[in-house]
Order: C-alpha cells, then structure tokens, then sequence
C-alpha cells in the first residue's frame, strides 16, 4: 500500500507567511507565541499543539546572517563616502543592527515553526 504524498502535505508557504507573522502555521488565527519568544503549547483557536516544536538555535543564526548581510554592505559605502569617526560609526551600527536583529528575530522564529509544521518535523 504506497500512500500519496500530496495527500498528507501542508501547504509549506502558507505555513512560513502564517508563521513570519507570528500566527498559528494552520488556522492563522491565533498567536504562536507567548511573548517575545515563548511558543505556546497550543493554539487558541484550532488546538493546534506547539509544546514539541523546537527551533533552537536556527532563527538566531540566520537573524545574524540577514542582518549582517544587510548592514555589512551599507557600513562599507558609508566609510567610503564619507569618512565619518570609527566610533561613531560603529555605535550607530550596532544600535542599527539591534534594531533590525529585534525585529527579525520572532518572525523568523515564527516562519521555523512554520516550516516544521509544514514538515512534520516535530522540532529537531
């Protein structure tokens, strides 16, 4: 008995924009996370159970990476233009990449969850 591998997918975009905005991967309706970071256990709205998905370590690495790969370019023009202090330079970047690293890194988190979910991967 071969079973049908489309049957038994979840729709993996839909999943990954419900989970960038931090809602449930399968009704989107209800909040995936508790907080900042914290999954719930379940969802509000569909039941959907969260308390097994884990994404450790993932959405932080790849925070860094979007971010650095975002500022490291605009940090170099901005030497080159226009030649500001080292320091400041560097104080206004990091207060640059805070910011954009805070606002990544639950979206991400999120769009994890999602994609396990979509996956059947049940955290790692």
């Amino acid at each position: 008995m071969e079973l049908n591998a489309s049957k038994y997918d979840r729709p993996v975009k839909q999943a990954l924009i419900h989970g960038w905005k931090r809602k449930c991967p399968n009704c989107g309706s209800g909040p995936m996370m508790d907080g900042y970071l914290a999954i719930r256990n379940e969802c509000a709205f569909c039941s959907q159970a969260f308390h097994h998905q884990r994404a450790d370590d993932g959405p932080a690495y790849i925070t860094i990476l979007i971010s650095g790969h975002l500022l490291a370019p605009l940090m170099l023009i901005i030497f080159e233009w226009y030649r500001p202090d080292p320091l400041v330079l560097a104080v206004s970047f990091i207060l640059i990449f805070i910011t954009i690293a805070l606002f990544l890194l639950p979206r991400v988190k999120g769009a994890f969850i999602g994609l396990q979910w979509a996956k059947r991967m049940h955290g790692f």
